[in-house]
Formats: C-alpha cells, structure tokens, sequence
C-alpha cells in the first residue's frame, strides 16, 4: 500500500503543486478543500489519469469537528496516514494593525495557526510510535513573512507565522524520538492567487524587482521541498524552517 499523505489547502497553488509532485513520487494523496470542490477535483483526476491515487477530502480547518472528520475519512480511504502537509492559509486585505477587527483577527489566527495544530495533533495520534504507529513526516507552510514581519499590509499573516513557526521547532523535539518528523518551508514571494484572495492580483509580478532574484518563485518550487522534506532524503531532518524565498 502507497504512504498516504494529507495536503490541507490542496485544491490550488502550493498545495495543488505539492499533491500532484507527492502523487509522482509515490504517495496516495488526500487533497482537502474548504469550498472549491471542482478545484480539489481537478487536482485528483489529473493525479488518476497519471496512474495515482487521490482523494478530495472536504473540510474547514477553521473547525475541529470538521478537522476530526477530514482524518477520518483519510483513514478509511487511504489507510495510514505517513505525511502531513499543513499548507491551508489566508491572507485578508491589506491594513494597519490598529485598522484591524477581531473578526479578522479571529479568522486568520483560526485557519492559520489554530487549524494546523490540531491538524497536527491528530496527525501525531496516528503516526507516533508512542500510540502504535509507523512514524512520519509533517512540512508546514509558514511565510518569510515570519521574519520580515509585513508592516502596514499583513502584520497579522505575518503573527500567524511567526507561530507557525514556533509551533514547528517545539513539537518537532516533542516526537523526534517517536518517528515523527516536523519541519517547515517558508516561502517568499510566489507566483499564486492567494495575492488575489487579499485584493492584489498583481502584487507578485509587482514585487519582483524588489527580490535577490528579480522574479518571484512558483508554486512548483515550494512543492519540491516540501515533497523533499516528507522523503526518506530528508531522514535526519527536523525543526528545520527552510526559506524558498529567491534570497529575500
């Protein structure tokens, strides 16, 4: 039986890169969605039509229940679970902290940190050797944004992956000695359309002058160290944060 690897926000851009390179290189992919079903599906019959296996797997990561289900159902269609990519995030428009609401925040802090916590937790009750299993890998998505800290447009991004962060360099030493590995990438500025999410389509063809590189990265970039990061490649690897980010 193919490894399984779960792909939250696996629908589109880095997430849709990640699942399709993950499915070439072996895995039987589970490709959640919150709403964009056609996307997720899209995604799964091309990964078919390759000879891999897929699954779309709906859920709102804004949601434990919904968390809770999405496992199980990987559970049930894929088997064990060895990978984990926590990838589903959002951006809102640009702002001020001090123009900020606690909707928003409550939002952003729900979907980026909360969500992937306890995607994590679940993903650790099934591949620690601690509760019986077989041990894995889980590659969070964080942002440079982490460390330049997005000052009068994403502040609250850039918060919410700070601790993504954090979150990745503590539980990594929590389960390295139980078979887990916990690592991240951290991207800069890639070419996809959560910059469109937060109402500037543009703002990636826009920053390129500004980046090391002159161009921003694609998609395809950041799923192969993602996918390098789940692989056996990668086996003395943990609490890394890996920047995918052209210099910047």
């Amino acid at each position: 039986m193919k490894p399984a690897v779960l792909i939250t926000g696996g629908s589109r851009g880095i997430g849709a890169a990640t699942a399709l390179l993950a499915a070439r290189q072996g895995f039987a992919v589970a490709v959640n969605y919150a709403n964009n079903a056609n996307a997720a599906n899209a995604v799964v019959q091309q990964i078919r039509a390759e000879g891999g296996t897929a699954v779309a797997v709906q859920a709102d990561v804004a949601r434990e229940s919904d968390i809770i289900a999405m496992f199980d159902t990987v559970d049930a269609t894929l088997g064990r679970l060895s990978a984990l990519v926590n990838n589903a995030g959002v951006v809102d428009v640009a702002s001020r902290v001090d123009a900020m609401s606690v909707a928003r925040l409550k939002r952003m802090f729900d979907i980026n940190l909360i969500g992937p916590m306890l995607c994590g937790r679940e993903a650790v009750k099934r591949m620690s050797t601690l509760y019986g299993g077989l041990g894995g890998a889980i590659v969070n998505v964080s942002s440079v944004a982490a460390k330049v800290g997005s000052p009068g447009q994403y502040v609250d991004y850039a918060t919410s992956k700070g601790a993504i962060d954090t979150f990745t360099l503590g539980l990594a030493k929590e389960v390295a000695t139980e078979g887990i590995r916990v690592n991240a990438v951290r991207p800069g500025i890639i070419d996809t359309d959560i910059h469109a999410s937060g109402g500037q389509p543009e703002r990636a063809r826009q920053m390129a002058a500004q980046l090391p590189m002159q161009r921003p990265g694609s998609a395809e970039e950041v799923a192969q160290s993602i996918v390098w990061l789940l692989s056996d490649a990668a086996s003395y690897v943990t609490g890394a944060l890996l920047d995918v980010a052209g210099g910047r």
